[in-house]
């Protein structure tokens, strides 16, 4: 399986993006090299495209099959696919306050700390819909590890379209999130333009 082993901060510094979205609080304190230069319009629309790529922790080929699935789907191929996005597992738990970081909800997903619906589910990309019930399996839920995440995600926000229950240890999809409720600083009208040509 491929995995993604760019440091964090250093790929933040390069995409001029903030790394509170995947969950550090940590910044680099270092000048990106190329700062002023300017960038093509091409070079714009694949700055967005690995940016989304890098947020939700989607690699190449599946990003390109969630463009087509959303490209096949009614309404605005742009926002499906970040409601797409948004709505994987892995990102799911780390809205809830279950992960730290977006790798670590990509790891206790993996790790097969989680049920939806009652259902024990190991696939990070596995798509949630209206109504799930995300919940932390019972044997999971002595570790250690989550009284260390409640610790420091107790004060996250967690976006209105999910209901969650630190204490019960569950949460639950209240409805898909419409583009306006991803705070996600991509553009995807460039994604698209991109995969469009």
């Amino acid at each position: 399986m491929a995995v993604n082993r760019v440091p964090v901060l250093k790929r933040c510094r390069s995409l001029d993006l903030d790394p509170i979205y995947l969950g550090y609080d940590k910044k680099s304190k270092r000048k990106l090299a190329r700062a002023g230069k300017k960038v093509s319009e091409y070079g714009l629309q694949l700055r967005e495209k690995q940016k989304a790529k890098f947020i939700y922790g989607v690699l190449e080929k599946p990003f390109r099959n969630y463009y087509e699935k959303a490209d096949r789907m009614k309404g605005m191929t742009g926002e499906n696919l970040m409601v797409m996005l948004e709505s994987r597992l892995d990102n799911v738990v780390f809205r809830m306050g279950f992960a730290r970081t977006r790798r670590e909800a990509r790891q206790v997903v993996g790790h097969k700390h989680f049920m939806v619906n009652g259902k024990p589910v190991q696939i990070p990309s596995y798509q949630v819909k209206a109504g799930d019930v995300v919940e932390v399996r019972e044997k999971a839920r002595a570790l250690q590890r989550y009284k260390d995440i409640f610790e420091v995600t107790s004060g996250r926000i967690v976006p209105e379209w999910i209901e969650a229950d630190q204490d019960a240890f569950k949460g639950t999809i209240k409805y898909l999130p419409s583009r306006e409720m991803i705070d996600v600083p991509v553009d995807e009208m460039l994604i698209v333009e991109l995969y469009s040509k």
